[in-house]
């Protein structure tokens, strides 16, 4: 008779299922973190402050896109037309955008950036990346290698 004893677990990294899902889980907390608290000093580095983080949003989705009717804004930033109505007014009572009949449905508006609305979306933006660039400037060749791959893998991830 011979007797079997179990055999004892994979060491991490040694080809075990659970210690592959473990290194996932892990990547995936330290990511997500690592991510929020960038997105949250890119946003603080805005031109005016008195601009909330949907406010700037929808100044800015005019500022590539084009005049907007209150409607596809909503769609686009995936609010309901209530909410993006009090934005619009907002940033209209702001002097950031203005509204004009629409030229096809005469029950329409279209919303446009002013030239305000335009320099404060600009310089946002400007700040944002001067604070990204200064950071990536401290980092060595090598860091910055990594970065630009973990650039194009986020990008892969995020467009699946």
């Amino acid at each position: 008779m011979t007797s079997t004893t179990p055999e004892p677990p994979a060491a991490p990294g040694e080809g075990g299922a659970p210690a592959d899902e473990a290194r996932v889980d892990r990547l995936a907390v330290d990511l997500r973190i690592a991510l929020l608290r960038t997105a949250r000093r890119l946003r603080s580095q805005k031109s005016v402050e008195d601009l909330t983080d949907g406010q700037f949003s929808v100044l800015a989705h005019l500022h590539v896109h084009g005049p907007r009717t209150p409607g596809e804004l909503a769609e686009a930033e995936h609010v309901r037309p209530p909410s993006m109505t009090r934005t619009v007014t907002a940033l209209a009572a702001a002097g950031y955008v203005e509204r004009t009949g629409h030229p096809d449905d005469g029950r329409q508006v279209l919303v446009f950036p002013t030239a305000a609305g335009r320099a404060a979306v600009e310089e946002t933006r400007a700040r944002r990346s001067a604070w990204l660039r200064e950071r990536l400037a401290r980092l060595d060749d090598g860091e910055r290698a990594t970065l630009e791959s973990a650039a194009r893998l986020l990008r892969a991830v995020v467009e699946e």
